[in-house]
């Protein structure tokens, strides 16, 4: 079977990006054939140059193709860099929590819709936080290399639900 609309593939793959100043590249994530990347193909979830260079291909088959970052997860942008009012970061008695509130630390924040997204802390200053909410791989091509381990049709509830079941899967 071929990777295809509302099929449910299983990869393993090794996801670099490039070093810091020239150098070689660095692991962002690894995958293993004991616990591979699965997910629902052609739904959406995923980055679409991701399943475009899958497409078509079929257990056994090795991948490495390289997403450049306006295709993935954009170019970084100096305005996602903001200064939040430190009053944001107090509790009832008016402390801050320097545990998390700290320079590189990620943290959990609201939009005024009530989206959740994380914010990179920069500094901590006197009347505000600066805090950085690119995706952390912003402004990075993307370098998967891999190979293709299940392919199979999904089912009637992976379909209803979005996403695939079951081992390496969403589990209820």
């Amino acid at each position: 079977m071929i990777i295809a609309k509302d099929c449910v593939v299983a990869v393993n793959y090794h996801l670099t990006v490039p070093g810091e100043n020239g150098e070689g590249e660095t692991t962002v994530e690894q995958t293993s054939v004991q616990d591979p990347f699965v997910f629902l193909f052609g739904v959406g979830q995923l980055l679409p140059e991701f399943e475009g260079n899958l497409s078509g291909k079929k257990v056994g088959d090795t991948f490495d193709f390289r997403i450049e970052a306006e295709n993935g997860y954009g170019v970084y942008q100096l305005e996602h860099i903001v200064n939040i009012p430190m009053t944001a970061f107090l509790d009832e008695e008016g402390k801050l929590d320097t545990e998390m509130i700290a320079e590189g630390k990620q943290v959990p924040m609201m939009d005024n819709e009530g989206n959740r997204l994380w914010g990179k802390v920069l500094a901590v200053e006197t009347e505000h936080v600066r805090m950085d909410f690119n995706h952390p791989l912003a402004g990075k091509q993307l370098h998967f290399v891999g190979e293709v381990i299940e392919v199979r049709a999904a089912e009637a509830d992976e379909l209803a639900h979005g996403h695939a079941h079951g081992p390496g899967g969403h589990h209820h």
